[in-house]
């Protein structure tokens, strides 16, 4: 690393035990990077003075550290979401917000299928039951042939086009819900657009796949729940709280579904003795789908590559705030 560098770099936190890949990629822009011990606010508030650049995987970066920020040009998100940056803040500071959409696709319809059959076959339930002695093939009853069966998708972005042939080499229908799509989309990967409540209602399996916003949070509620099948689960690898927690809770003690697979919770990280720990319809992963050794190392380059782009005067592939090269700030990007 240079002894002067050009352009610091403040890395609010990773899901890895290494940040080499990303300071190489800097280093041919003579940037540097600064580690945050925990990514606190307050902590983020003390470094953020002197950087250029942020890189965030999943710790706040609130309006207070973006304002607090004069030469900040851009704020690197280390995946797809960007629920944990204030970007309407950094689009009003002019600063840029990039991301990386397409790192995970392969690792994250794997994990919602392999939920899926994990849900369809009741295999945590069978293992636990073994495991205590209990042998019985009728502990696990009902168990339905997954062929023949319908995959609700909520969100058919890149993911949810990634998930739908694999569900449908199982066998399986597919309905589709997303305000963004029009039918045809929906039939090029031979799925079929159905509005949500529909889907909701039609589907054995409802794998959720959107972004979560103001429109989206909270977007299944009580009463959406009550209108799914008493034998369909729900799967969301997306964010927690797209989904109303106690109301799932809720459904899942009365039964008015089978059952839920879930890599994120609301919130991230739920205490112990939570009631959908204790739940024997629940299978809870931590927030893990998007991870391969690949998928990570993929990450961290891209998302360097996107936050190096623009300290150099590049365009960056993926912007969240197109709005913000209206600014004459930005007039030299190329």
């Amino acid at each position: 690393m240079s002894q002067n560098p050009k352009w610091k770099i403040l890395v609010t936190d990773t899901a890895w035990p290494s940040v080499e890949p990303e300071a190489n990629v800097l280093a041919r822009i003579n940037g540097e990077l600064t580690l945050a011990k925990t990514g606190a606010e307050d902590e983020l508030l003390s470094l953020v003075p002197t950087a250029d650049a942020i890189l965030t995987c999943w710790k706040q970066v609130p309006a207070s550290v973006i304002r607090a920020g004069r030469k900040l040009k851009v704020i690197g998100r280390y995946g797809i979401g960007v629920d944990n940056i204030a970007v309407d803040e950094a689009t009003q500071c002019g600063i840029l917000v990039t991301n990386v959409p397409a790192y995970c696709l392969d690792e994250v319809s794997d994990h919602a299928m392999a939920l899926i059959l994990a849900c369809a076959r009741k295999i945590c339930q069978y293992n636990s039951g073994v495991h205590a002695g209990d042998w019985e093939i009728s502990s696990g009853k009902p168990v339905f042939r997954l062929r023949g069966q319908t995959l609700g998708i909520i969100g058919f972005g890149k993911i949810g086009q990634a998930l739908a042939p694999k569900a449908q080499a199982f066998g399986m229908h597919v309905l589709v819900y997303d305000p963004y799509i029009d039918v045809e989309m929906a039939e090029k990967h031979l799925a079929k657009k159905a509005e949500l409540d529909m889907l909701l209602m039609e589907a054995d399996y409802v794998s959720i796949h959107t972004p979560l916003t103001q429109t989206t949070r909270g977007l299944i509620d009580a009463r959406r729940l009550r209108l799914m099948k008493s034998t369909a689960f729900i799967i969301n690898t997306a964010r927690g709280a797209i989904v109303d927690q106690a109301a799932l809770v809720k459904s899942l003690k009365e039964r008015w579904i089978a059952g839920a697979a879930l890599d994120v919770l609301d919130p991230e990280r739920i205490p112990p003795g939570h009631p959908l720990l204790g739940l024997p319809n629940v299978i809870v992963t931590p927030h893990m789908a998007f991870y391969s050794e690949e998928s990570v190392r993929d990450l961290e380059i891209q998302a360097a590559e996107n936050v190096g782009q623009v300290l150099s005067g590049r365009r960056p592939a993926f912007i969240v705030n197109p709005e913000v090269l209206k600014l004459s700030r930005w007039a030299n990007l190329r």
